[in-house]
């Protein structure tokens, strides 16, 4: 009774200067500058996190439906998940090392759950008392988590579920009371806590009744210079995989797969987990080797796209080892190499079975991760060869002949996931149309 009231009276208070704020922004696309930013920085931290890791069970999905309008159909009762926050006590958290695991493992950005599907709030919030600050721990995590980020020079980005499984009033007769305090709630995620880099909203398939318009605007009012998703457009009429790009959102976002090679900026969001669960999945649940994590990253980049990879910290708070040491190792490689991943631009050839090409100005890197022999031949880019050196050591020599490009290769070196090949070329390589890969 008294979370209904404190969420009654605060949407009669609030909406007016919610709707003030909204009118004044601009619904629009983020700022060419935040989002070029955003691109050079290849890859983030993705981290899904809450009371829900004591079951070791997916995040909301996990949860028993009380709502018909949502698809969630878990094994956890309600009334069981609703009440682990008063349980939750991750004494071992510590936002600072955190942020310096994610810099270890060469990531630019991170982004939290700040609100999952689910509804618990991992900020200090005045809208919900369904927080953080209600359990044992009564810390702000969001609010830790962007202080640590932004004096280590890290990007950071709130995931916010727009839906609310446990909200009787989502997507019912009182929808616009819902979305009121979903305005409200994003308003305190993007005031309270200095700039934020990316709002990376979701979808659960359904009806997207969220009055997007206002929200696009309320959000880009508070921070400018923020980058934002698709997901906040996404329903029944389309989904994430699909590269769906509404007229207010920045990128699109494939799921657990590697995106196309598509020129419009695109982030896929993966799994360090072994069984590809976002959350805790306990110490069974095992993890990805690190050279495949290395590969996904490595075709995300050339297929001119992101890496969102997600970790799952335990119920104490810290981030598993197995974990730390998966992406820590994929952040050792990018020391050496990262040069040929951030701040470039996927092409000029797109993708292919043996590998895939980034560019940075006349510079192409050919990284060629299943060797067909002792050379590979490549379709003609129309532009000229003037120079080439195998980055990952060894002697090279390159062909132009006719309708292809034929370059020798120096033995496989064992130590080596990825064999990288510098090309510079006599002209900019983004102004060269892409072409396939495989002849």
């Amino acid at each position: 009774m008294e979370l209904v009231m404190k969420r009654t009276l605060f949407a009669m208070i609030l909406p007016l200067g919610l709707l003030s704020l909204a009118s004044n922004g601009q619904a629009g696309k983020a700022r060419p500058e935040a989002l070029q930013s955003w691109r050079d920085a290849r890859f983030g931290m993705f981290i899904h996190w809450g009371p829900v890791s004591f079951t070791e069970r997916e995040i909301s999905w996990s949860r028993a439906n009380t709502n018909p309008k949502c698809p969630n159909n878990g094994p956890t009762p309600a009334e069981v998940y609703d009440n682990l926050y008063k349980q939750f006590n991750p004494v071992n958290f510590d936002a600072k090392e955190w942020v310096s695991i994610a810099g270890a493992a060469g990531m630019k950005y991170m982004v939290l759950t700040a609100k999952h599907c689910d509804g618990f709030l991992l900020w200090d919030s005045k809208v919900d008392d369904y927080n953080i600050m209600h359990t044992p721990f009564r810390r702000d995590v969001c609010g830790e988590l962007a202080q640590a980020a932004h004096e280590a020079g890290m990007k950071i980005g709130w995931y916010y579920s727009p839906m609310d499984w446990r909200d009787p009033d989502c997507r019912n007769e009182k929808n616009a009371e819902f979305v009121k305090r979903m305005q409200a709630e994003i308003t305190e995620l993007l005031t309270q806590y200095g700039k934020i880099d990316i709002l990376w909203f979701d979808t659960d398939g359904r009806e997207a009744p969220w009055d997007q318009e206002n929200t696009y605007r309320l959000v880009r009012r508070l921070q400018p210079d923020i980058v934002i998703n698709e997901r906040l457009d996404l329903g029944d009429q389309g989904g994430w995989n699909e590269g769906v790009i509404g007229p207010w959102a920045d990128f699109h976002t494939p799921e657990q797969t590697v995106g196309n090679f598509d020129r419009r900026p695109w982030e896929s969001c993966m799994t360090v987990s072994k069984r590809s669960q976002w959350s805790w999945g306990g110490s069974a649940d095992g993890v990805k080797p690190a050279g495949q994590c290395l590969e996904m990253l490595i075709r995300c980049a050339g297929g001119d796209g992101n890496m969102l990879l997600d970790v799952g910290p335990m119920p104490s708070g810290e981030i598993a080892p197995e974990q730390v040491e998966v992406i820590t190792e994929i952040g050792a490689w990018l020391s050496r190499y990262g040069k040929t991943i951030y701040e470039t631009r996927g092409g000029p050839w797109k993708p292919g079975k043996a590998g895939v090409s980034t560019c940075r100005g006349k510079t192409v890197y050919l990284h060629i991760l299943n060797r067909p022999g002792n050379s590979i031949e490549l379709p003609a880019i129309g532009a000229k060869i003037i120079r080439s050196k195998a980055l990952t050591g060894g002697k090279i020599k390159v062909i132009q002949a006719g309708d292809k490009i034929t370059i020798s290769l120096p033995p496989a070196a064992t130590e080596e996931r990825d064999m990288i090949v510098a090309l510079v070329l006599d002209r900019p390589a983004l102004e060269i149309e892409p072409v396939a890969m495989d002849l």
